[in-house]
């Protein structure tokens, strides 16, 4: 690739979208490049109050609000996974899964992911009762007993987020108090459903298939209790919030590092080498909070722009680069400018039926959805009710309609096996392998509306080696990708799945909403999503990416 950016970016999260909208307004040729969603670990956030000028939004809303700010500014995104890198010389070198780029400057915003404890029982049972993210998992812990792990900001906080769900919460703190700010500190300690350990640590966890045991410590007096879950409840959770890791491996051999990983910047979020900066929650910092996060790509891409005008007034070089905005509109509630078309879906507005309509508007062949109902469940209506609106948006898209047992020939087509069901046809009516048992709302809109788009035209960009992977597969293959409609991490698992089934007619790929099939939850004893289940046998938790996923299947 002969194009030299001025910056890339490596890494979404606050700090690295905060970087590109500084970045775009300052009209620098800028990329950032994400190797998972959107967003960092702030997507698992339900709630920020602390954010000033934000009274309340949650985690993945302000993402995505940052996202649309840095796009309206010419910032360009890419889903690429960083191999490594070659920041010698004036020009430095990404190599990544997509190819070779090449940029002037480069922001390290890689951010850092949830440390492990590493006692016994913490891999067997990582989602089988232990959990790292209290929005994606905790309504599967409704009416349960729960442990929350940590004595910091998140596990106050996410000890509160969990009360709406576990019948009881213990917070179990190994200091002798809370470490956050003591006014989310005094409303753990007060809350009627949350009681707090201090000087107490987790030993072991264990469990015939799920979690039904732990025990622990008291680091003072060096007692020792235990819990286990009652035979009427089966099992109980944990969840762990002790701090992050930052993720720097990749860059061990290139920038300055402390003992613990973090990457050494100065107060311009400066590394050790020239044109290459820091920010965010892998840098050494007293305080890894959004707020921090943003300031600190702030600094880096106003350094960087400096840099980058030093650079090319040195060499000479013109600076012709004119960004082209994508324009993205923030969602709202209610529209007043908006053309308004009706429809029949409760989850749809009128500026989401709009929006819909131009993602639609490029699709090149017939996409048939098909629905077999069953009136006796609430859920079944809803999606049919959500299937006619969307149908309604394109003349590439058909809705077929029918209630349960009125056309066995179809529901055989499409394995009509559990309910509520869509089921995608291609332009010439062949089953493509897509299907929904789920009313799609919440986050998995999203994948609903990729698949759609991904059957419906040439789809997203996909590399050649990954189809010929694809292509490879030669065997009949069912992936289930379980989810909850509130998992930030759960569309792309499912997007890529589908995209496999529409690329390979031995592939059927479902997306399974838990909440809807208890049945499946136990049987494969899933506490955490997203899960991947092949062929009703094997399961595996976390998100995966396509590559990951043909590897699991082959």
């Amino acid at each position: 690739m002969n194009t030299i950016y001025d910056l890339i970016i490596i890494g979404a999260g606050p700090a690295g979208i905060s970087s590109a909208i500084y970045a775009g307004r300052a009209k620098l040729n800028t990329l950032v490049l994400e190797k998972e969603s959107i967003g960092g670990q702030i997507k698992t956030t339900s709630e920020i109050v602390n954010y000033p000028g934000v009274i309340h939004h949650s985690g993945s809303g302000l993402m995505e609000d940052m996202r649309t700010q840095a796009s309206n500014f010419g910032v360009k995104f890419q889903d690429a996974e960083v191999t490594s890198v070659d920041f010698n010389g004036e020009v430095k070198k990404l190599y990544t899964n997509k190819g070779e780029l090449k940029s002037r400057a480069i922001i390290i915003a890689t951010g850092a992911s949830p440390r492990k404890l590493g006692f016994p029982g913490e891999k067997e049972f990582a989602g089988r009762g232990i959990a790292y993210c209290a929005t994606c998992d905790g309504e599967f812990f409704k009416d349960l007993d729960v442990f929350v792990v940590g004595a910091g900001f998140a596990a106050a906080e996410e000890a509160i987020f969990l009360t709406r769900f576990a019948k009881k919460v213990t917070v179990i703190a190994r200091e002798p108090e809370f470490t956050c700010a003591k006014s989310i500190a005094d409303k753990v300690l007060a809350h009627p459903k949350i009681e707090v350990k201090f000087n107490t640590e987790i030993v072991e966890a264990s469990g015939d298939g799920v979690l039904n045991h732990c025990k622990f410590i008291n680091n003072i007096t060096k007692e020792t209790f235990e819990y286990t879950a009652s035979e009427e409840d089966g099992t109980f959770g944990i969840f762990i919030f002790v701090g992050y890791q930052p993720q720097t491996s990749l860059f061990k051999d290139s920038v300055d590092m402390d003992n613990f990983g973090y990457i050494i910047t100065n107060e311009n979020m400066e590394t050790n080498i020239p044109g290459v900066y820091a920010a965010g929650d892998l840098r050494p910092k007293v305080l890894r909070q959004v707020v921090t996060a943003v300031a600190d790509g702030a600094i880096a891409a106003t350094c960087a722009e400096r840099y980058v005008s030093e650079e090319k007034e040195r060499l000479g070089i013109k600076d012709d680069f004119e960004p082209t905005p994508e324009k993205v509109e923030k969602d709202t509630t209610t529209s007043t400018t908006n053309e308004v078309i009706g429809g029949q879906s409760k989850l749809l507005n009128d500026n989401l039926r709009n929006q819909l309509k131009g993602v639609f508007s490029r699709l090149t062949k017939a996409v048939t959805l098909v629905s077999i109902v069953d009136e006796s469940l609430p859920k079944s209506i809803e999606l049919r009710d959500l299937i006619l609106d969307i149908s309604n948006l394109s003349d590439k898209l058909e809705a077929e309609i029918y209630k349960k047992g009125e056309n066995p020939a179809i529901e055989n087509k499409i394995n009509a096996d559990k309910f509520p069901i869509v089921a995608f046809l291609d332009s010439d009516g062949n089953y493509s392998g897509v299907k929904f048992h789920g009313v799609p709302g919440g986050h998995e809109l999203n994948s609903f509306v990729l698949s759609i788009y991904n059957l419906g035209s040439d789809g997203q960009p996909i590399e050649n080696s990954t189809l010929e992977a694809i292509k490879s597969i030669d065997k009949p293959t069912n992936i289930k990708v379980a989810v909850s409609l509130a998992c930030h991490f759960c569309p792309d698992v499912v997007v890529a799945s589908q995209r496999i089934a529409i690329e390979n007619q031995n592939v059927e790929a479902e997306m399974i909403d838990l909440s809807e099939f208890g049945d499946i939850k136990t049987k494969f004893k899933v506490m955490s999503v997203p899960a991947i289940i092949i062929n009703d046998k094997e399961i595996h938790f976390g998100a995966k990416k396509i590559d990951e996923i043909i590897s699991i299947i082959k």
